[in-house]
Parts: structure tokens; sequence; C-alpha cells
């Protein structure tokens, strides 16, 4: 993998049929195995970052350049491929499927891509969260942290090259966000996962190797 795993040079972007720019000049580098946090209210651009990053968005002007692909010139198809792939997402509304187990749920990136997995690698997977004895259980009879978990292990199961995470802990009590930010560090630390959170709360920026603060359209360095 390239030392440099994000990198964002001069991106503008605007709601398609407006004109005032939700981000501007904006630009980011991020080192292969850093995990880096982006503070700020809501309705700065946040999750807008992290969706040009997964070209789910694509800027009006500059470039999102992730693992050296320009991700903003893909093809939908091909986007969807590479994201498969490369990244994995945690919400903070968790968008666990109601249908599916949680061992289900977890696997269900190795299923779309195409890897072969044994339900004992699964069920082992989820003991590393605490979760194993809840492999077959559905989200409907999960705590909050529980489903966050869940959460994290579909994130990273398929062993990710990034993490994208959207306010980790905004559905969790203190207690157990404290908790849920102390698994989730250790889990990314092992598997070298170069890590972008957005977050409010500054309990998740300060695990962060390196913090900025998203206002006036722009990035700024955060001690």
């Amino acid at each position: 993998m390239a030392d440099q795993a994000i990198h964002l040079q001069d991106v503008r972007f605007a709601y398609s049929g407006s004109e005032r720019p939700l981000l501007h000049d904006l630009s980011l580098r991020v080192e292969s195995g850093e995990f880096v946090a982006v503070v700020g209210p809501s309705g700065v651009g946040k999750s807008t970052l992290l969706n040009l990053v997964a070209g789910l968005a694509v800027p009006r002007s500059g470039r999102v350049d992730v693992l050296g692909t320009d991700v903003a010139t893909l093809e939908e198809s091909a986007a969807a491929r590479w994201r498969r792939r490369h990244l994995g997402f945690v919400f903070q509304q968790f968008h666990l499927l109601p249908h599916l187990t949680v061992a289900e749920n977890a696997a269900l990136p190795l299923a779309l891509n195409g890897e072969a997995w044994t339900d004992d690698e699964v069920t082992a997977f989820l003991d590393r969260l605490g979760l194993g004895e809840h492999a077959g259980a559905y989200p409907r009879h999960l705590s909050g942290g529980q489903a966050q978990r869940a959460a994290i292990a579909r994130a990273l199961i398929h062993r990710p090259p990034i993490l994208l995470a959207d306010e980790l802990t905004g559905n969790l009590d203190e207690e157990t966000a404290e908790a849920m930010l102390d698994l989730l560090t250790e889990v990314v630390a092992e598997a070298g996962a170069t890590t972008l959170v957005v977050t409010h709360a500054p309990e998740v920026a300060a695990r962060a190797h390196t913090r900025y603060r998203l206002t006036h359209h722009n990035l700024h360095p955060e001690p």
C-alpha cells in the first residue's frame, strides 16, 4: 500500500442545484495506518467528506485519490466494486439488516466479495468483539453497544485497508461509548487499517493520531 492512503486536493463540493459550496478548496492527507478524526457540528459537511472519500459523492472540482485511485472518476458499478474491496463503513445508525443474524450480517462483505469463509471463522471474529454468543441472534435482540460491535465486525471482517466511521458513539451511553472506543482502537491497530472518523464528540477525537476541525467550508488542524 502506498504511504499516503487518502489524498484530497483542492476539493470543492456543492449540492446539486446550489452554487453555494459546502466544501471549498479542501485538502486532506491521511497516511497509511493513521487514525484521523474530523470534528465539527452538524451540517458542516463531515458526512459529505466521508462520501467523497468513498466515491459516493462527486466533487465539483479537485481530486479525491484513495489508495492510488481517483475515486471521483469511477463509473457507478466500478465504484461499488472498489468500495467492497477497499473500504469498511461504520454508521451511527448501525444499518444492520434485520432479517439476517449477527453472523450473517458480519459475513456480508465476504459474500459480496466472493470470498470463502466458514461459520467457525466468522464466530471467532465475533468472539474477538465479544459477540460470539450472539452470533445467531437478530439485530432486534441486541443492545446498542452490541449492535455497534456487530457493525464494526461487518466493517472489518474482510480486512479492508481503510475504515470510515460516522458518529461512532452517537447512540451509546458514556460508559458503553468508552468501552467501544477502547475496542475499536485496539482492533483497528491490529488490522493496520487507515481510519477516518467524523464526529462531534471530543472523546472520539481524542483517540485519533491527528485531528482536524471542519468549519467555514474547510479543514483546520486541531492540537
